[in-house]
Order: C-alpha cells, then structure tokens, then sequence
C-alpha cells in the first residue's frame, strides 16, 4: 500500500543530498570545529559536549568546494536554557559575498534565523558555495553538524567532451555543471539571483541541453511556461528581440529531438507570433523591435551595435520561422518568411564594431565571415565579450576559420573565471578583472581586489553578480558543433555532417545523443597533421563527411 499524496499535490523530481564541509576559511571565538568537517548523521542528541562550540559573539566561515544549489542543514546540541537561539546566516558565492551583506533578491542570503536545542534545522533555496553563521547570543552555541543541502536534477551526460587539452576538458565540464544548477523547477537563468525564465538567455542553455542531456522535460516546460504566460501581441518577457529567440530556440529543440507533436502544440502560438514580428520591420527593410530593446548588455548604450545585431536576429529568427513553417507543412507561411528574409537581407546596417552584433551578421548569414573576423571580432579579441554572446563569438570565428582564435578565447576568457577559482561560469566576466585580483576562494590580501565585490556593470554589479549563470554555457554546444565537428542537418539527427575542427590539438572525442542513440566520435591528428576520424551512430541516422578534410575513416 502506498501513501496517497493530496489533491493536486505537485511531486518534485529533484535529488536531495547531505554535503559536508571541506574547509573552515575563517572564524572567530570558536572551538573543535574539526568536529563540523566530518560527515554526520543528522541526528541531535541529548549528550552535550561533543559538537563544535560558537562563543558569545563568534563566527564561522566555510567552504563546501564547489558550487551548489539548495541550502544547509544545522544540528544543534543541548542548550542548558533550552531556549531557541538566534544566528545570523549568509550564503556567498565567493568568501567575500558571504562576508559581506549579500542581496537578497530571488532568494535569502543574509538572514537571522533561530535555531532549537537538539534540533535539526534546514534553511536556504539558493545558490553558494560558502556559508557564514554569525552566534548573536550571549551565551556559547553548540553546533553538531553542518551539510549542504543539495538538491538538483540528477541528470545523466549523455554529451561529452575530451582532448589532448585538460583545460577545454575542465571548461566544458564546468560549463555543464552551470547548466545543471540551473535546471530547477525549470530552466532558470541563475541559480542564485535571476531564477527566473528569461527567453533569450535560454538559447544557449537550451542548445547545451541539446547536447549533454538530449530531450528534456525541463526545457520543454519552460518554453511551454513563456508562451503561455505571454498573450500575443506582448513580447516574452516585454523584450522584443526575446520573442525572437524563441522561435529560434524551438527551432533549435525541433532539430535536435524532430519531436512532431511537440511542434504541433506550438503551431498556433508560432505562426501568430511570426506575424507580429514582420509588423515591426520598416519599409525598408530595417528593424524597428519595439518594446525593451536587448541584444546582450555591453551593446545597451551603442545604438550601432544594438540596431546590427538585432537586425541580424530578427533575420535569423526569420530563417528559423521558415524551417518550423517547413516542417509544419504551411507552404504559405514558409513563403511568407521567405519574403520577410528577402527584405531584410536588402537592408545593410551602418558598420558597427560590437563583437556581439558582429557575429549575429556573421551567424545570420548577412556578412562575410571572413572580413568581420580579420576587421571586427579578431581586433582586442578580448575587450567587448560577454558570457551570454561569447559562444556566438566563438562560432562566428571558426565559421571564417580562425579556430585558433576562437579557441584563444575559450581558453582565455572562460579559463579566466576558473583561475579564480571559479566552479560554475558568471552573469558577467571582463578578463580585464584578472588584473590584480584575488581569487574568490579567499580573502584579498597584499593589496589583492575583490573581484566579486569591485566589478560588474549595469545590474549586476558587486556581489549581485551571480557567479553561476545558464547564459554562460555556450562552449557547450561550440566544442560539441565545432570542434567534434557533429552539424545536426535534418530533424530529429535523421542527418548529422562531421566537419570538425581541431586547431592546435591532437587528439579529440566526444559522444552527441540523437533520439536513436549516442553518436561517438574521436579525432585523431596523424603524424603527417591529416586527421583521422572512428565514429559510429545508430543505424537511423545517416553521416556524411567531407572527404577532403577527412582521411580515413574506420567504422
């Protein structure tokens, strides 16, 4: 016999876990907190004396080696007054957040809360990495334990990626792990502080997901939640260029899994939406997005870029459109979409120097790669990025065959966050902040900054920044697509062309699910710098290769 949950109870499908602490940063007035780094039991008791002691007016600051989402578990021992007892509590992604006065948007981060005598006490619903409990007492407190409580999808990786290079290893794995902590309830854009569903900001998280988990509900419920939450004529999250990346998402979703009946459900919503965006291009074939207008925060102020770049989404979306319109059999509808594209490619923007808008031309088909890559995107390779539009960056500069420079800056940018001991990839990241910076794992000293709590711009500035953001994960699908070469060609991976690119490596391999499947794939570069290639895929799906780029190949 099983319990019967309540009416319209909604079960959770996310795993719970205990993590112990790995270290004690900091404290203050404290006693036998070694006690606090082994694994507990969870279980108070009444026997005093055995737990680590916070004095009158102490503090303890700790590291659980990594970020996590959820929040802590405290087991308290034997009070003599048999009071509740107030602590102070603030979770950090870096040692100086939790230090400080963190923002409370989305979640609680700084808080008094109050403990019981042998009690077991669970409190936060966020993301960190480093907790500080403050004793306001003016008595001793006795702290039994201390863990994490975990809580996140258990996802199996059914994507991967390996080379020759341990630091494109290690980003493409921190990359995926971001995009994990960020698949809650659904697919948010921060863990910590925007746990919200922001369309644009999913592109990349969804074709990341596309690559390292294959369909997902998550994915589909959230998309499902943005189209119902916004009733046409109204742009998803009042952005206009947002409501184009959802048709560029579903189109990227429809490819990757050729789940039909899925389309279907969004057809109506999708051809009217389609409508919408045609009325806001002018007669001359130039975007005119109304609304909030957005491509990535850096271009906010330089109209140039922000007219070129949204331009160019507009043009892609409309590609998108006419391929779901394909796919759905309306032939006037993809007619229309054809012509909408054909005005737009007629209008050519003013030059604009934003890397972001750059590459949208490059990646929409309206510039020729080359030139914007030895003009625009290769000149400061580094000033101007974003982690939101860095992994279109990248791809726009292996599309013009600079797979050396695009892979500079994955190493260079993305490898910058974790030689400052990032475990998850940021909101925002300048490579300029490395300059001087201690990591975030530690107090700054000798004259070291802060770089958690000196920088950022706009909206997340200090602290705000979350340091473990979905937007950031587009090395994701770039390693996947470009290095490992796999290029989805027909819906649903009926078609896949390996045209990889490996640069300055020598040995590559990776795996890609289709719905039929895993695809494997490894790259070898031989003596004679010719590159060989062992593959093999379900029988349903079809690869095709360029023989000139491709040796030999062994099935």
């Amino acid at each position: 016999m099983k319990l019967v949950r309540p009416p319209g109870s909604i079960p959770d499908d996310r795993v719970r876990c205990y993590v112990p602490p790995v270290r004690i940063v900091d404290s203050r007035n404290c006693r036998d907190l070694k006690q606090l780094l082994r694994p507990g039991c969870g279980q108070p008791t009444i026997w005093a004396g055995s737990g680590a002691m916070l004095e009158a007016g102490s503090f303890l600051l700790i590291d659980f080696g990594r970020e996590l989402h959820g929040g802590v578990r405290l087991i308290t021992g034997r009070f003599p007054s048999g009071r509740p007892k107030r602590i102070r509590i603030r979770f950090g992604e870096s040692v100086g957040e939790a230090s400080a006065e963190p923002d409370n948007d989305h979640a609680m981060h700084d808080t008094v809360i109050e403990l019981a005598t042998m009690g077991g006490t669970e409190f936060g619903n966020t993301a960190f990495r480093f907790v500080r409990i403050d004793n306001l007492e003016e008595d001793a407190l006795e702290l039994r334990e201390i863990a994490a409580v975990f809580l996140f999808r258990d996802l199996d990786y059914k994507g991967s990626f390996e080379s020759d290079d341990p630091l494109l290893n290690r980003i493409f794995r921190t990359a995926g792990y971001t995009l994990q902590l960020c698949m809650q309830d659904y697919l948010w854009d921060g863990a910590k502080r925007d746990r919200l569903i922001w369309m644009g900001d999913l592109h990349p998280e969804i074709t990341a997901a596309n690559v390292l988990f294959g369909e997902n509900g998550t994915v589909k419920r959230s998309l499902d939640r943005m189209r119902d939450e916004t009733v046409l004529p109204a742009f998803m999250n009042g952005i206009s260029s947002y409501s184009v990346w959802y048709v560029i998402a579903m189109y990227d979703f429809f490819l990757a899994h050729g789940n039909m009946e899925y389309l279907l459900s969004q057809k109506e919503y999708l051809l009217e939406l389609l409508k919408l965006l045609e009325t806001q291009i002018g007669e001359d074939g130039s975007e005119r997005l109304g609304g909030c207008r957005i491509l990535d925060w850096g271009s906010r102020h330089d109209e140039r870029s922000l007219h070129a770049g949204l331009h160019a989404l507009l043009a892609w979306g409309f590609e998108a459109g006419r391929k779901l319109c394909a796919a759905l059999h309306v032939p006037e509808q993809e007619r229309f979409c054809m012509e909408v594209l054909a005005r737009l490619k007629r209008y050519v923007p003013p030059e604009c120097d934003g890397k972001s808008a750059n590459a949208l031309r490059v990646l929409a088909g309206l510039a020729d790669a080359e030139t914007v890559n030895r003009e625009k995107l290769s000149v400061n390779p580094f000033r101007g990025l974003s982690t939101f539009h860095g992994g279109y960056v990248l791809s726009a500069r292996a599309r013009a065959g600079d797979i050396a420079g695009a892979l500079e800056v994955l190493r260079k940018y993305w490898g910058g966050m974790l030689e400052l001991g990032a475990t998850t990839f940021w909101e925002h990241f300048d490579i300029a902040w490395m300059e001087n910076a201690s990591p975030i794992t530690e107090f700054p000293s000798d004259g070291k900054i802060d770089v958690h709590g000196s920088y950022g711009e706009s909206c997340f500035k200090g602290y705000r920044n979350s340091l473990c953001h979905g937007w950031s994960c587009g090395p994701v699908p770039f390693l996947a697509e470009t290095v490992l070469g796999i290029h989805v060609e027909e819906p649903g991976c009926r078609k896949i062309r390996l045209a990889p690119q490996i640069g300055d490596l020598s040995f590559v391999k990776g795996s890609y699910p289709t719905p039929y499947g895993i695809l494997q794939i490894e790259l070898r570069k031989e003596r004679d710098r010719n590159l060989s290639v062992d593959y093999s895929a379900p029988e349903e799906v079809e690869v095709v290769m360029d023989p000139g780029l491709l040796r030999k190949i062994r099935r």
